[in-house]
């Protein structure tokens, strides 16, 4: 195989000759790029560019399993390979993203922050990659790796099991979002109840950005109704197609612990299992090649950016560089007193909004509970009459489901109306987070081009909802004997008005405490929402100076040993920059 191929002695886009050769193969030019991250000093993206040659040499290629926690993704894996190979819970249970691959004998091993590997026996692997026995992975653990023996898994595949999002563990939604730039296709594990919504939708709208291959799965398909699902399933797929402007494929049902004791009906078991077989052999081979032109990609844009900072660093004075630097320290201090200042206006505008909130609350318990009451008695009628205890039973079943009815669309009219009015809050925000990066770009300062995006105007809330219909089943089906006695005898006595206007006030009960939590839910998000746009904007300000300083430490150094070693310095930087240029 011929593994290098000569570029033209042609001049290149900047006029300089080119005298490097470029790999022809993935694998190669990534361990090239590795080299170059070396030589310029930047240990990280040389060790991922080494990973990521290595799997390209292999052929492997991440289908990561997506979605909120509880969702019961690592029960789903373990069922795919046929070994429970990555714990199982009732909590949040994954705390770093596990890669389940092909290997001839069961075992396990985890990488360190400190880029080291350490072989586990796979029943102690919990103690590395789940949130109890690591909470917020304190141990510094980057990753684990579980080998096992899968027909599935020969031919490349391989699973990535991720921290779902939704817990009280704000660490493993970020670990999973950073994850994204590594998936090659997405397994997107979604519920009937509730259906994908909010962070969860933002991720796999993230995902499905990056990659074309995004195979759904409903699962604990035993724990719902057909009509359930049906309805999860058809909402799913719109909302899906809308978010990614192409269409879905089919929505597979299915009982990941079913399938793990063996037990119940197949559903879509062997339609996934046959999906995921075409994705290895129609496009497993293509799934690696992207991976790494996006590698080749990310990795090289980042070694251009440090290029172009020390070139700069080294073409500017000292003097000038730390005026620069002091003139950014002075604008992101600028920018901490504003956002003090601003604080006490957005804390206003969340009592306003909260005053809001408490008058439309008021106006739909108004209306909502003269309409709920007056379907209430008319369901009456069709509720069957037996024994006491029973017909309490129905008659409180019967409150829940009208509350529910009423209440969770009131929620997502809720949740757009404090949308709506925490963009108009957090839109001073906003502005003064990127009148600050417009003033250093004013000032000339080069390294703006090289940070994220400006502050986004249009983002909403930053965080999902909370809110879960309580249905108090103590309260409806109340286990005191004494009750259960007096429910015998009030049909008997003629007493059974007793029970239903019970129900009615308990209906009334429901609507009040549900509505009280849904105005809650939404005023939690805002203030969540607000916490998180300020550490945003701080984080993108400060960013900023660490940059610059980074490249004048370099320069500094460089400048002390004379105008020769500065000449020797431009020289290779403007060598690396066209070597990296070609291989990105």
């Amino acid at each position: 195989m011929q593994t290098y191929s000569s570029l033209s002695d042609e001049q290149d886009d900047g006029g300089l000759l080119t005298e490097t050769s470029v790999p022809a193969d993935g694998a190669s030019r990534l361990l090239r790029l590795a080299d170059l991250a070396q030589e310029l000093v930047a240990a990280a993206v040389a060790e991922e560019a080494q990973e990521l040659a290595a799997r390209v040499s292999e052929g492997r290629f991440y289908v990561a399993c997506v979605g909120q926690f509880k969702r019961g993704k690592s029960t789903l894996l373990n069922a795919l390979v046929g070994h429970k190979v990555v714990p199982t819970g009732f909590v949040p249970v994954t705390a770093v993203p596990t890669v389940i691959r092909s290997g001839d004998a069961l075992r396990a091993r985890v990488r360190m922050r400190d880029g080291s590997w350490q072989d586990v026996a796979l029943p102690n692997l919990k103690e590395y990659v789940t949130e109890e026995l690591n909470p917020e992975n304190k141990k510094g653990v980057d990753g684990a790796e579980v080998f096992v023996s899968s027909p599935l898994l020969s031919s490349g595949m391989c699973f990535v099991d991720t921290p779902g999002l939704g817990s009280v563990f704000t660490g493993n939604t970020a670990t999973t979002r950073a994850f994204i730039p590594h998936i090659d296709a997405a397994l997107v594990v979604v519920g009937a109840d509730p259906p994908i919504a909010g962070e969860e939708l933002a991720l796999v709208e993230a995902v499905g950005r990056q990659v074309q291959d995004l195979i759904l799965v409903i699962n604990k398909a035993d724990r719902t109704s057909d009509p359930e699902r049906a309805a999860a399933v058809k909402f799913t797929r719109e909302v899906l197609e809308k978010r990614l402007h192409r269409p879905m494929g089919e929505v597979f049902e299915v009982s990941a612990a079913e399938r793990m004791e063996n037990r119940g009906p197949l559903r879509d078991w062997q339609k996934l299992l046959a999906n995921l077989y075409d994705l290895v052999e129609d496009s497993g081979r293509n799934l690696v090649r992207a991976a790494c032109d996006r590698g080749l990609q990310r990795l090289s844009e980042q070694l251009l950016a440090i290029v172009s900072e020390d070139r700069d660093a080294l073409l500017r004075p000292v003097e000038d560089s730390e005026r620069r630097i002091q003139l950014m320290k002075e604008t992101v201090s600028d920018a901490e007193r504003s956002m003090r200042e601003l604080n006490f206006l957005f804390m206003a505008e969340q009592h306003r909004i909260s005053d809001l909130l408490v008058d439309r609350h008021k106006q739909f318990f108004r209306s909502a509970s003269m309409e709920c009451e007056s379907k209430f008695d008319q369901a009456l009628s069709s509720v069957r009459r037996g024994l006491g205890p029973h017909y309490r039973r129905r008659v409180m079943q019967l409150a829940q489901e009208i509350s529910r009815g009423k209440v969770m669309p009131w929620l997502k009219l809720e949740q757009e109306e404090g949308e709506r009015q925490y963009r108009i809050a957090a839109l001073r925000f906003v502005e003064m987070g990127n009148a600050f990066l417009n003033k250093l770009a004013d000032a000339g300062l080069n390294e703006l081009a090289r940070m994220p995006h400006a502050l986004d105007p249009e983002k909403g809330l930053r965080v999902r909802s909370r809110f879960t219909f309580e249905d108090f089943i103590g309260t409806a089906q109340p286990p005191s004997p004494l009750r259960w006695l007096a429910d015998i005898f009030l049909p008997i006595v003629g007493a059974r008005r007793i029970i239903t206007n019970e129900g009615r006030e308990f209906l009334l009960h429901l609507l009040e405490t549900n509505c009280s939590r849904v105005h809650n839910d939404v005023l939690n998000r805002i203030q969540d929402s607000r916490d998180r746009l300020e550490v945003e904007i701080r984080k993108l300000l400060h960013e900023i100076s660490r940059i610059a300083e980074q490249a004048l430490d370099r320069a500094r150094k460089v400048k002390e040993e004379g105008a020769p070693a500065v000449q020797s310095a431009m020289e290779r930087l403007n060598r690396l920059e066209r070597e990296v240029s070609a291989l990105g």
